[in-house]
């Protein structure tokens, strides 16, 4: 490893996933202020204004610096590793997404709510954007191998853990005894209250219109993907 393989990119990348994720889990934790202040679907625009223009920098830089730093190993040109990237990566949406599935609640055209689920996949972890996130950068760490990609994975998947943490607490505030009755029959870790009996899985819940979508995106992005690449590197951060 040579010397200045940290440049200031991975700093620069940590800050901005630090900084997403006290905009992001701030304006989670004051939402229920916010809401009685300004009502839930300006609070929701506010949140959307905040949170979107941010993550679109950081995905931004991401690609831009991704080669940064050392690069650890390199599987790039192997088809069986790609296979296993694009399907990694394409499982990590299904988790990804799908954790709310009223979308007109998350465009504000309905009254956004906070809901307490256990059904779909909620029975596999209660915690599925966790999880897609963990996918997602064990994929995408496989395929980059550079240090800067392990500090940007890293970030992630911390953010996550805390909002885990964060996520249980505010449900548990707002529904108090009703969560610790979902909380018994579900797990942070994927299908582990299913291995425990603690719950059961209905494919039936897994067959609704909301993975239609995340299944079209997955396709259009990849279909996208080199175009999203080489749009980025034109924009010089």
């Amino acid at each position: 490893m040579g010397e200045g393989w940290l440049t200031a990119s991975h700093g620069i990348m940590f800050g901005l996933l630090l900084g997403f994720a006290i905009v992001h889990s701030g304006l989670a934790a004051l939402r229920p202020k916010g809401e009685k202040l300004i009502g839930a679907r300006l609070y929701r625009v506010m949140f959307a204004l905040a949170s979107l223009p941010y993550a679109v920098v950081l995905i931004v830089y991401f690609i831009s610096h991704r080669y940064d730093g050392v690069r650890l190993w390199n599987v790039q040109g192997n088809g069986t590793v790609e296979a296993i990237v694009w399907i990694l990566s394409a499982i990590s949406f299904l988790f990804l997404y799908p954790a709310t599935f009223n979308l007109l609640e998350v465009a504000a055209i309905q009254k956004p709510q906070v809901h307490l689920y256990e059904t779909g996949i909620i029975r596999i972890t209660r915690h599925p954007q966790m999880v897609g996130q963990v996918i997602w950068c064990i994929a995408h760490t496989l395929w980059v191998g550079t240090s800067f990609m392990i500090v940007t994975s890293l970030g992630l998947i911390l953010h996550h853990l805390f909002a885990v943490w964060h996520g249980d607490r505010r449900l548990k505030v707002r529904y108090g005894e009703a969560f610790d009755v979902v909380r018994a029959r579900t797990s942070v870790i994927p299908f582990l209250a299913i291995l425990q009996g603690r719950q059961t899985f209905h494919l039936k819940e897994m067959l609704r219109p909301a993975y239609i979508g995340v299944t079209l995106f997955v396709l259009i992005f990849w279909w996208i993907h080199p175009i999203l690449i080489r749009a980025t590197s034109n924009v010089g951060w």
